[in-house]
């Protein structure tokens, strides 16, 4: 028996409605709310032009969110960037950092840069930061044991 190309177009999509459902943080009743605003019991019901107008919306609000996140990871790249600058010493303003994250992406504009990029720009600044601390431990370390021997 042929299987029908439409049946399985309307489970995969389906499939994704509710993905879709769980990344947005739906409860079961906003779901069934949703469901039941296209006169259907099951979103099985739902025809597959609905379906995938619903999934159209509910990745848009999906991309909504991330972009929240992608900000929230911008300062977090500018506090790292800004933490290093003052470990070592120098003044630093929100164009200097954005700069210097620019720069270190490769990218001409700040707001551009993709997330991935972002988090990397974001660990390299606070494994610099980490490194430094490290350093001038040891560094006071070895200086407070080669005291204590020329003491003696």
């Amino acid at each position: 028996m042929a299987r029908d190309p439409m049946n399985d177009l309307h489970s995969k999509i389906l499939r994704k409605f509710h993905t879709l459902c769980s990344a947005c943080g739906m409860t079961p009743e906003e779901k069934a709310a949703v469901v039941a605003s296209f006169g259907v019991d099951s979103s099985a019901d739902i025809n597959t032009h609905d379906l995938i107008d619903v999934c159209n919306k509910l990745a848009g609000q999906l991309g909504q969110n991330r972009d929240t996140s992608k900000d929230r990871l911008r300062k977090q790249v500018m506090a790292a960037i800004g933490g290093y600058l003052k470990k070592i010493g120098h003044e630093s303003n929100a164009d200097i950092i954005k700069g210097i994250a620019c720069r270190s992406t490769g990218y001409d504009d700040f707001n551009k840069i993709p997330v991935e990029r972002l988090r990397n720009c974001y660990y390299a600044f606070v494994n610099k930061q980490k490194d430094i601390a490290g350093a001038e431990a040891v560094a006071l370390a070895v200086l407070m044991s080669q005291s204590q021997r020329s003491s003696c």
